[in-house]
């Protein structure tokens, strides 16, 4: 619409790719639904219904699977998006693991695999596995529409890089818009990677309502925040949104790669935990060995085992994560925080201590009307929520993908 309120050719494509998406998202939330429900639902008229849906049978989005009983017990023709039909590749970057796996549209996971552990001088290796490994399953699966992709934060998603990735800077060098925008036979998106998971349980988790307001709060080789407000991922200007990593817990403490003193992420990370069993030097004695990884869940094993130290250490993290959900508390304000990632595998022991934290610290009306939850999708929320990335641009851009217009 022009400024004397003329709908224009590309304001009117505007809102029919709007109106396209609208029934998309309504048929993937509600299953099948009649024409008239539709409408019903949407505030649309049955002609305007009849147009759209018809282009997107037309088209494969959609299709009819005959009669059904609608309202007032009469016979309706019903329409359903078929969520096992198409699928989409999720590709998790965190720092030292790649994952890459296959999803259908619900988040069901189809194959996963982590790649070789990435160190600082294989990062190039990586990316040249990554591009094979692509091509080999769009080679094998036409059924892939997107691929999405969930890197580590800050992510500058105009520029196209991770302003900061704590203990291996060589991320920084690599431009994923650069490097895979234009590298498929299908179109590529890319999210900071707590803002993907927050979408993953957006989409995926039953437990999460479309009207929820929720916060994955990711602690894993980095700890990351995504919030969804109303429906919407925030962002900020350049994409730097929702940091939480890189807010000082201790304006007199460790240095943090971003250049601060005291950030979260050098307290609960896995790397931070990795250095922790390195120093103690008892409870994981073989820590120096290992993977940051492995490391942290061998403490995780003898936490939960019932060893002393290895639970004292696990007590401590879970005071530093809950502090990081009270400034979530105080920034946000969502209905739901969900912990997740590695760290959160620590289990109900390590939750009950930053749920003790949260209370001591937090106003009580916020407390007492947040819940905070480990994540419990049963794939990492990373990898499937880069998965969820794609999702959400199949939904709400329907004509990227299929020629609808």
């Amino acid at each position: 619409m022009n400024a004397s309120g003329i709908i224009t050719p590309a304001s009117q494509a505007s809102v029919s790719e709007s109106n396209r998406s609208r029934i998309l998202k309504h048929l993937y939330h509600n299953g099948v639904s009649s024409r008239a429900q539709i409408a019903k639902a949407l505030g649309l008229t049955p002609a305007a219904i009849t147009k759209i849906t018809a282009r997107l049978i037309e088209a494969g989005v959609i299709e009819e699977t005959g009669d059904f009983e609608g309202e007032k017990n009469r016979r309706s023709i019903g329409l359903n998006l078929d969520t096992a039909r198409f699928h989409t590749i999720g590709i998790k970057f965190a720092r030292s693991l790649v994952q890459i796996g296959v999803f259908d549209l619900c988040g069901n996971t189809l194959s996963l695999e982590s790649l070789p552990t990435v160190y600082d001088n294989t990062i190039n290796d990586t990316i040249a596995i990554i591009h094979d490994r692509i091509t080999g399953l769009l080679d094998d699966d036409p059924s892939i529409v997107a691929i999405g992709m969930a890197v580590p934060g800050p992510y500058l998603r105009k520029v196209g890089r991770t302003a900061v990735v704590s203990s291996m800077q060589g991320w920084r060098k690599i431009n994923f818009i650069n490097e895979f925008s234009h590298a498929f036979r299908v179109p590529v998106f890319i999210e900071q990677d707590a803002r993907a998971g927050a979408l993953a349980h957006y989409l995926f988790d039953p437990a999460v309502h479309a009207d929820d307001n929720i916060a994955y709060y990711l602690v894993g080789e980095g700890v990351g925040l995504g919030v969804i407000d109303n429906g919407r991922l925030i962002n900020g200007a350049i994409g730097a949104a929702t940091e939480i990593g890189h807010i000082s817990i201790d304006v007199n403490g460790r240095p943090c790669d971003c250049g601060n003193y005291g950030c979260l992420e050098r307290y609960c990370s896995t790397p931070a935990i990795h250095d922790m069993l390195i120093s103690n030097g008892t409870v994981v004695p073989e820590a120096a060995d290992m993977t940051h990884t492995d490391a942290v869940r061998a403490l995780f094993d003898k936490a939960n085992a019932g060893n002393d130290a290895a639970r004292d250490m696990v007590r401590q993290i879970a005071r530093y994560v809950g502090y990081g959900c009270v400034t979530i508390f105080n920034g946000f304000n969502p209905e739901h925080i969900i912990i997740g990632d590695i760290v959160a595998e620590a289990g109900p022991y390590f939750l009950r201590e930053v749920r003790k934290t949260v209370a001591e610290r937090a106003i009580p009306e916020l407390n007492d009307t947040t819940s905070i939850t480990l994540s419990t999708l049963p794939t990492d929320a990373t990898v499937c929520g880069a998965a969820a990335v794609a999702v959400t641009q199949f939904l709400e851009c329907p004509s990227v993908f299929f020629d609808v217009a």
